[in-house]
C-alpha cells in the first residue's frame, strides 16, 4: 500500500510517497531532506498534531484562556482529549506558560496556556 503526503515540516512542501507494507512504512520516496522522511514515516502509520483550545477560567477579566499541548498527540485521541479538556477549568490568575493539565490520557503531553488572563477586580466580562 501506498500513502501520499505533503510534507509540512519546511516550507518547500515535498510531495513524498510511503510505501507501507503490515502495518509499518519500508520506503519513503520524493523528499528533499531527512525531515520529510522522518515526517512520513510518523504521519503514514499515527498521525500527530499539535491541539489549540481553549479553557474556561473562573475569576478572571476573560471567560476563557487559549491553551495549547506543549507537544504533538496522536490524531487518533483529539476526541478523547476534546471530551477532558471540556470538563477542565483554572482558577485566575492565569499565567502564559501555565500547565493547565498534566500528561492528557497517557500522551506525555501537558496542556499549557499560551494567554494570560487577569483576575477579575469588577465584573467578569471586563476587557483585558
Amino acid at each position: 500500500m501506498e500513502k501520499k503526503l505533503i510534507c509540512v515540516s519546511c516550507p518547500i512542501g515535498c510531495e513524498i510517497t510511503a510505501r507501507i507494507e503490515d502495518g509499518k512504512v519500508v520506503s519513503v520516496s520524493g523528499n528533499r531532506c531527512p525531515r520529510g522522511e522522518a515526517y512520513a514515516r510518523q504521519e503514514a502509520i499515527d498521525p500527530m498534531r499539535v491541539l489549540p483550545t481553549s479553557v474556561k477560567v473562573i475569576g478572571g477579566k476573560a471567560p476563557l484562556v487559549s491553551v495549547k499541548t506543549d507537544q504533538p498527540v496522536p490524531k487518533r485521541l483529539i476526541e478523547d482529549i476534546m471530551e477532558y479538556i471540556r470538563t477542565l477549568s483554572v482558577e485566575a490568575p492565569v499565567a502564559i506558560g501555565q500547565v493547565v493539565a498534566h500528561d492528557l490520557l497517557g500522551t506525555g503531553a501537558n496542556l499549557v496556556a499560551t494567554r494570560q488572563v487577569r483576575a477579575c477586580t469588577g465584573t467578569p466580562t471586563e476587557s483585558l
